[in-house]
Formats: C-alpha cells, structure tokens, sequence
C-alpha cells in the first residue's frame, strides 16, 4: 500500500463504491519498472505494450462495496482479465483515476511485485485478486 494513499484515505480522497465510487485502473510493468511504497502516480515508464484487449494505463477494475469483517475493515475488486494479449509482466500498479482524488488524477492505490515474470501469448493474461476477507483483501484496514 502506497503511502501518500495512507494519507489520501484520511482526507477522503478516494471511494471505492461499487455503483458510485472512483475509478480505479490496474497497469501492467515490466522488470525494468522501480516502485515502492513512495510512489505516488501512474507512469507509463516500463509499462508493457500494448496487446489484445491491454491498453496503455491498464484496465478499469470493478469496485468491491467495502465492508467490515470483525475489526478490520476491508475492499477488493472482481478479477481481471486482458484477452488475446502477449504480455510478460513483474508487476502492477492500482491506481485512482478520478479526477479530483488527492493530488493529481492517478493517485496510486498499491504497488503489486508478482515476485517473478507473468506472461501470456495469444491468450488471457488474468489478475486474480485474493479472498475478500479479514485476513488477505487486497486492501484492509486492521
């Protein structure tokens, strides 16, 4: 998780409401990208090239309502799939593109490190997000 995300959350940057909240996007890099927790916009630096269905700046993802799970509070997005596409990826960015969030219009969420290259040819290239509960969300709040 991002930190200037940690303070966006504080001043109400960023909803994440299935049916009216922000607009999040998820893109792809290759190994070649650097991020970590102060990183604070999408760029197109060592992102990977276009291919089927993935466009430059990645995919829209599909909110998960928040809730709450004991004390931890917690979101996620459906899982997503670019098609038909060639990609080789170590990594990924979710990021806010609504305009207004924060300080800018693509405030990063997460930086995601896959751990190793992902790839696909000719075919699905999919982000499976983990389980929506207390302990493994995407994003929770403990």
């Amino acid at each position: 998780m991002c930190t200037s995300f940690k303070q966006e959350l504080l001043v109400g940057s960023h909803n994440f409401t299935n049916s009216s909240g922000d607009t999040f996007k998820l893109a792809l890099y290759d190994n070649n990208a650097s991020f970590n927790a102060a990183t604070t916009a999408y760029t197109s630096s060592n992102e990977v090239s276009n291919s089927g269905s993935y466009t430059a700046g990645g995919g829209a993802l599909t909110n998960v309502t928040p809730t709450t799970s004991g004390t931890t509070a917690l979101t996620d997005f459906a899982d997503k799939t670019y098609t038909s596409a060639t990609i080789t990826a170590r990594g990924a960015l979710i990021y806010n593109t609504t305009t207004g969030a924060g300080s800018g219009t693509t405030d990063t969420v997460v930086v995601l490190d896959f751990g190793s290259n992902k790839s696909s040819t000719s075919g699905d290239f999919q982000i499976v997000f983990p389980t929506a509960d207390a302990s493994s969300a995407i994003i929770r709040i403990a």
